[in-house]
């Protein structure tokens, strides 16, 4: 028992914890170039056993170990009925953030993440690997013309930086964004924003991608208020406004998978008799559904419905493990199942309560803008761990031991 102290104390769970962390990252980075990776399960599997092990080296009291079987039971279950391990690698790797420090955990993902994405561009642009743009059809044209007409779609060229997608591009962008501007929330200024803005308009003249452009935006706009503005820093109806839209989102998201059949009827009803025939909800869902390039169609247009809200079911199934398409939220229930999405919703909840606690205003601004990105795009939705930074705040905030104190620093302390 001394000997087995003296590791827990030791420096080899956080060795363990990193290690894991890093190859997460690196498949998150692979993922977004051109290549593909052949020994994926086998990485996933080799992180699960490196967070296990971290999670059998660190100290958890009683109601801790409570929680994270329970959770691993309902991961099991979603592994027999769906054959994917997911959820359980997921539980190990939230539990096994644990005494890391929140910030060093976020800083070493931004800066593996950025290294990461500087050498695919500096491959791309140097010919070396992977192509600089991408020239296709993105849903600029008229959809409808292109469904019912069957005109051809308008090509453009845009450029992905060795990223596969114009979309990825941008994806990317945003999530160095939100990591950085979280890292060094206390640190900005009103020009590091302007900088960022600019960088933003950039790469949406580079991409195109319209969503993540705004997305950024709204972000940078919402830290920079955050940040010269402290009374709404502490103010508890911030955090209010943090549950409302992701109240909102949700909901949103519900409402378009249980209606995406009466929202595809109603455009092709107003595109031939000019009326869409439905009630003003449909109609207000169906104008929704033009912002966001047709997400919600997207969902009525396959054969057997694939995201609609018939083909949820309380733990998923194994055929929706292979099915892909952009809501989040939408794929969260349709992929994991009600009862694991809800579950999800109520760490998030918990999430925003303890940010709330803590008064983290940049944990606040991350959480509202990966709400609202997830209603159009999965991107935190993903096998792949590294993409989501909200796990790495859930794990330090559902196990946190030490005291949050301003400007704290240190191995157990710092934020």
């Amino acid at each position: 028992m001394e000997y087995y102290r003296k590791i827990r104390e030791g420096r080899l769970p956080w060795y363990l914890f990193y290690a894991g962390l890093t190859i997460e990252l690196l498949i998150v980075i692979i993922d977004k170039s051109n290549y593909i990776n052949p020994a994926e399960g086998k990485l996933f599997r080799l992180t699960f056993l490196l967070f296990a092990l971290k999670i059998l080296l660190t100290e958890y009291a009683a109601k801790e170990w409570g929680v994270i079987l329970c959770l691993e039971l309902i991961a099991v279950i979603s592994y027999r009925v769906t054959g994917a391990n997911d959820l359980i690698r997921l539980v190990t790797f939230v539990a096994a953030c644990k005494d890391i420090p929140l910030r060093q955990m976020l800083k070493y993902a931004f800066q593996v993440t950025l290294a990461g994405c500087a050498v695919i561009i500096v491959l791309a642009l140097t010919g070396i690997y992977g192509e600089v743009s991408l020239t296709q059809a993105y849903g600029r044209g008229s959809l409808e013309s292109t469904l019912y007409v069957g005109a051809d779609p308008v090509e453009e060229t845009r450029y992905t930086l060795g990223m596969g997608h114009p979309n990825a591009l941008s994806c990317m962008f945003l999530m160095l964004t939100l990591m950085g501007v979280y890292v060094y929330f206390e640190k900005m200024k009103w020009y590091i924003y302007l900088f960022l803005m600019l960088l933003n308009v950039g790469v949406y003249m580079l991409t195109g991608s319209k969503t993540s452009m705004l997305i950024t935006t709204a972000f940078l706009a919402g830290c920079c208020i955050l940040t010269y503005c402290k009374f709404f820093r502490k103010n508890g109806f911030a955090y209010l406004c943090g549950l409302l839209v992701l109240i909102v989102c949700v909901g949103f998201s519900v409402d378009a998978a249980a209606n995406a059949q009466r929202v595809k009827d109603a455009q092709w009803n107003e595109y031939y008799y000019h009326d869409p025939r439905d009630n003003k909800h449909i109609v207000a869902l169906s104008k929704l559904d033009r912002q966001i390039s047709g997400r919600i169609v997207s969902l009525a247009g396959t054969t057997d419905k694939e995201g609609m809200i018939q083909t949820w079911s309380a733990f998923s199934e194994p055929g929706n493990m292979d099915y892909y398409f952009d809501m989040g939220w939408v794929k969260l229930f349709y992929r994991y199942g009600v009862i694991p999405g809800g579950i999800y919703l109520l760490a998030l909840i918990a999430l925003l309560y303890r940010l709330y606690r803590h008064k983290d205003a940049g944990g606040l601004a991350v959480f509202m803008i990966l709400a609202v990105y997830t209603v159009m795009e999965a991107h935190v939705i993903s096998v792949y761990l590294g993409r989501n930074v909200l796990l790495l705040m859930m794990g330090y905030y559902f196990f946190e031991t030490v005291p949050e104190l301003p400007g704290e620093t240190g191995f157990r302390g710092e934020r």
